[in-house]
């Protein structure tokens, strides 16, 4: 796993996107669908994902819980 940091820029420019563009939980939620479409997808055309799509997924997963956690465990 490779640990980089954001730079000033970037991370001004996601927080202003956070905050006047879209709010994370329902960017969460458009992640989660378009992951759940990209997943039907693949499953339709091929029953064994592509190299490397499962990865694709997991991280798009991944960012959806960062920005709304919804598989935590309370």
């Amino acid at each position: 796993m490779t640990t980089n940091t954001f730079s000033k820029e970037t991370e001004t420019r996601l927080i202003d996107f956070f905050n006047h563009t879209i709010a994370p939980e329902d960017m969460a939620k458009v992640i989660r669908q378009v992951n759940y479409t990209l997943a039907l997808g693949v499953m339709r055309e091929k029953e064994t994902p592509q190299n490397g799509i499962e990865n694709n997924f997991y991280w798009l997963n991944e960012l959806a819980e960062i920005l709304n956690p919804y598989l935590e465990v309370e």
